[in-house]
């Protein structure tokens, strides 16, 4: 690897580290992906396929409009190596689409029409959760080195734990704002009610003159007082 090429990985790395610290734009990411692997492998350009939570494959991002339309007629058509790669959870390797031609017929007439040559394809996932594709196209017949596959692998794994980090993100503040509203419902009932005795295990509130009372449960641990009973007035 040379210094250029070398500090261009360090780059892609880094940019993707300081997306999972400061927040990011899930499209902005992958949008960048495609551009890094474009950049620093040995293929024409890139494309992405990510699945929705049904598991519905959509087109996310796009080195070039031209993989961007080969991404989405795999989608139309039903066939090519991205779809088979993620429907596998393993990485997808045709050097000549021309050897390919019975296996995905009008996915290579298409690639071929747009000047690709060969495709390669590897999984974003964490562990057995397979999350999209990222597919790698060639306007030249080969295979690519080992060097590169584990380069856009790598890139891929960092990506899919960006997503699934930003996910956690999301429904861990989902559940914050859920509690703060649960606690912040606690404060008013207690005030309208007078403050509660830090003994009482169990309690009844009268919920409206005309609803059954429903028990609440607290716990006495720190004090490992007995449970006694007490109506709401």
């Amino acid at each position: 690897m040379t210094g250029d090429r070398e500090r261009e990985v360090t780059r892609a790395f880094v940019s993707l580290a300081n997306n999972l610290v400061d927040g990011f734009d899930v499209i902005d990411l992958l949008s960048g992906l495609t551009a890094d692997c474009a950049r620093l492998l040995d293929i024409s350009s890139a494309g992405l396929l990510l699945a929705d939570s049904r598991g519905v494959l959509h087109v996310v991002a796009a080195s070039s409009e031209a993989t961007r339309g080969l991404e989405l007629f795999q989608l139309q058509r039903d066939q090519g190596p991205c779809l088979e790669c993620f429907r596998s959870g393993t990485p997808v390797s045709v050097p000549d689409l021309g050897a390919a031609s019975t296996r995905w017929p009008q996915f290579v007439e298409a690639a071929r029409g747009a000047g690709v040559v060969s495709v390669h394809a590897v999984p974003m996932r964490l562990r057995e959760n397979v999350l999209g594709a990222l597919g790698l196209f060639g306007s030249q017949v080969g295979s690519l080195g080992a060097d590169d596959l584990a380069l856009a692998q790598a890139l891929a794994h960092v990506a899919s734990v960006a997503l699934v980090a930003s996910k956690a993100a999301a429904d861990a503040s989902n559940v914050a704002e859920q509690l703060q509203n649960a606690l912040n419902s606690r404060v008013v009932l207690e005030q309208a009610r007078g403050s509660w005795p830090s003994a009482v295990a169990w309690t009844w509130i009268r919920l409206s003159p005309c609803s059954a009372a429903t028990p609440v449960t607290t716990t006495c641990r720190s004090r490992r007082s007995p449970a006694r009973w007490s109506r709401a007035p």
